[in-house]
């Protein structure tokens, strides 16, 4: 009897220690499926961060679109330069705009392509040159810019340095609202580099009319 009662509580303790196994196991299982579930939800946000960095917005494409004609117009002032100026200094200085400004028009124009976004088209002739943009941001209506292009010595200079001041302003506003509301990192940096350049160009032009 007291045999019987001995193996009834060893395969009691048997069949607990078996139930406890599997609890255990389940238990182990769940933990495991939660820190697998834990880490793909852990990885999908810096997926998705990775996925959203350096991605562009509408300010980054209205940045380009509206700074690649702008630039284009500052290009076409600084060509009149060399066959009118009488001044070294603002020879200089056009020949600065130009070298700038060319190189940032391509990376521009290359975003937008690679965005899927049209690239502004670019108008031949001096008529053509404020048009499409309308009262843009420091863009020279086509009249101004047939009156440049009449121009010639100190006249014309005066007129290039007070019309390029105008230009560069409606430029670094342009930048600053890039600055403030782009998403691209980029074309911020651009922004950043277009509002130190120019603002210090606005400053020697102001100093070249007399202003500074």
């Amino acid at each position: 009897m007291t045999a019987r009662r001995s193996l009834v509580r060893r395969a009691a303790a048997v069949a607990a220690a078996a139930t406890a196994a599997v609890v255990l196991a389940a238990c182990g299982g769940t933990g495991d499926s939660s820190a697998g579930h834990e880490g793909h939800d852990k990885a999908t946000p810096s997926a998705s961060a990775s996925a959203k960095k350096g991605g562009h917005n509408a300010a980054d494409v209205s940045f380009a679109t509206g700074m690649i004609p702008h630039h284009r117009q500052a290009v076409q002032m600084a060509e009149l330069v060399a066959s009118r100026t009488r001044s070294a200094e603002v020879e200089k200085l056009a020949g600065e705009i130009k070298k700038a400004q060319d190189p940032e028009i391509k990376k521009l124009s290359g975003w937008l392509t690679s965005w899927g976004e049209q690239v502004p088209e670019e108008h031949g002739g001096m008529e053509h040159a404020g048009h499409s943009m309308g009262s843009m941001a420091g863009m020279m209506a086509p009249e101004e810019m047939d009156a440049l292009e009449k121009a010639s010595g100190k006249a014309f200079d005066t007129a290039f340095l007070k019309m390029m001041v105008k230009h560069h302003e409606g430029a670094v506003e342009m930048a600053k609202t890039e600055q403030a509301e782009g998403g691209y990192q980029p074309a911020k940096d651009m922004a950043g580099d277009i509002i130190s350049s120019q603002s210090a160009e606005i400053a020697r032009m102001n100093k070249l009319l007399g202003k500074g």
